[in-house]
């Protein structure tokens, strides 16, 4: 904010607080100079959300007390912070061999997106609904059904046996036993069961994963779908 800003802003608050309002020469001048110093490079408003106003009636709405510069510094800060959080860098449009050029853009963007100039830049993502998926992309899923393409995920079984045998019972329409706890194990749900070495004097020697789960915790995972199926019976009827 220039001088001609930080005037009209301290007029704003002086109808808000007359509590604010220097009736001397002096003390005005002072108090306007104060202000500038400190609130220099705080903007008046941006297009983009930030008003000095808005946060200066916010304090008189929450606080009883006369207002400081430090009480409009505060909400700027968070402003900015608050933006730049929700930012993602867009690749830039200069030469990526020209690495002035380059970091010269992302730090403008950002400068910009921080100052309330332009909006955050969001990171792309899937959408979870149907209308604007890319048709080649679609098509792409439907083929591999997978991110991990099935040439890949054959390529892994035999190094996670568990995770394998998994996806296989969920392939053939069984229940997913790594989805509840395992009574016999102790194994959470999403670890695979695990298989205990006693040693001669009782004492456990090591635990090891199981390709498999335990046969209760697949029992119990199959009751617990069927105990699903038929709440969700009385629904659709």
């Amino acid at each position: 904010m220039d001088r001609r800003e930080i005037a009209a802003l301290l007029a704003y608050i002086g109808r808000l607080d007359p509590r604010s309002i220097r009736t001397d020469e002096g003390e005005a001048r002072d108090q306007l100079a104060q202000w500038h110093e400190l609130l220099g490079d705080v903007p008046m408003a941006t297009p983009h959300g930030w008003d000095a106003r808005v946060a200066a009636r916010q304090h008189y709405r929450t606080s009883p007390y006369q207002i400081q510069p430090a009480d409009v510094v505060r909400p700027w800060e968070s402003y900015r912070r608050d933006r730049l959080a929700l930012h993602w860098d867009p690749t830039p449009s200069a030469d990526p061999d020209d690495q002035a050029a380059w970091t010269a853009e992302l730090v403008g963007t950002r400068r910009a997106v921080a100052a309330g100039i332009a909006q955050p830049a969001y990171a792309p993502a899937i959408t979870s609904g149907r209308d604007g998926i890319d048709p080649r992309l679609e098509a792409r899923l439907r083929e591999i059904g997978s991110c991990i393409p099935p040439a890949a995920r054959a390529a892994l079984a035999p190094y996670r046996p568990a995770r394998a045998a998994r996806e296989a019972a969920v392939a053939q329409g069984l229940p997913d036993a790594l989805s509840v706890r395992c009574g016999w194990c102790l194994a959470q749900p999403g670890e695979p069961c695990r298989r205990r070495r006693i040693g001669p004097n009782d004492g456990v020697r090591a635990i090891t994963p199981r390709a498999t789960p335990h046969p209760g915790r697949v029992d119990l995972a199959a009751q617990q779908a069927q105990h699903a199926e038929q709440a969700q019976q009385p629904a659709l009827a």
